[in-house]
């Protein structure tokens, strides 16, 4: 009995960034519990790749091209959704710019704004479209991607960061607010996780990998994978009185 309550059958879930890493783990998962899954990016053939697996595993995809640091392109994806649809109930914030190198004296407003952009602002704006429609259907779940650099900033990436701590303030906010509407919102930290963005900071600086391999207890770097289970449970009804947590998936690195 209990573990049904880790299904997601009926459930249609809206991810973003879920081409690839994270997002596309999410929506492989959420479709392997039950639910149908729209995923959107910013590039078509990558989603419908996913989308076809989706398919193939007998559970409805829809992909849809957006880029959610722009608000028609929201507007349009929430509408794209619903009237395919006919509803949300979970909304995975997943989309994310890459952490550029930059110290505090050296960032500048092009690089800030994008970053909190794409990060934050769009983050926000989706989500409230989300919540209007989940009002409408009598609650739902939003899962926010933050980061552990939402808790401990790194040098040179400070604006990442910025964003980040922005993502969990926004999941409290909401989470409070929306909670009358039986609308849950939280939010899941990854740690270090071999993505494509996560990559590109190994990539910058060569001896970063190790590094954090030696100061996780857990002694290694996540997959996308590893988010999978904190996702589903967030999404289900196993997590139905929690609202307003940030969970950090990050191998123990914050003890360190």
């Amino acid at each position: 009995m209990y573990i049904d309550k880790y299904r997601l059958d009926g459930k249609v879930a809206l991810i973003t960034g879920g081409s690839r890493g994270i997002g596309r783990a999410t929506a492989m998962g959420f479709a392997e519990a039950g639910a149908d899954v729209a995923i959107a990016s910013r590039k078509l053939p990558d989603l419908e790749n996913v989308a076809a697996e989706i398919k193939n595993s007998g559970r409805k995809a829809l992909p849809v091209a957006a880029h959610v640091g722009r608000m028609e392109d929201i507007n349009n994806l929430v509408a794209k959704v619903t009237a395919e649809y006919g509803k949300i109930d979970i909304l995975v914030n997943n989309a994310g710019t890459s952490p550029a190198l930059a110290s505090s004296l050296e960032v500048d407003e092009r690089l800030w704004d994008s970053i909190l952009n794409l990060n934050l602002k769009g983050l926000f704006f989706l989500s409230q479209a989300a919540a209007k429609v989940m009002k409408e259907h009598g609650g739902g779940k939003i899962i926010n991607v933050a980061s552990m650099d939402g808790f401990r900033p790194e040098a040179n990436i400070g604006t990442y960061a910025i964003s980040k701590a922005g993502v969990i303030m926004v999941t409290k906010v909401m989470a409070l607010e929306l909670a009358q509407y039986n609308i849950r919102v939280n939010a899941l930290a990854p740690g270090n996780v071999h993505t494509r963005l996560g990559d590109s900071r190994f990539l910058a600086m060569p001896e970063y990998e190790g590094e954090m391999i030696k100061r996780t207890p857990l002694g290694r770097i996540a997959d996308p994978d590893d988010m999978v289970g904190a996702m589903i449970y967030l999404a289900s009804d196993a997590s139905s009185f929690v609202t307003g947590e940030c969970i950090v998936v990050a191998g123990g690195i914050s003890l360190t």
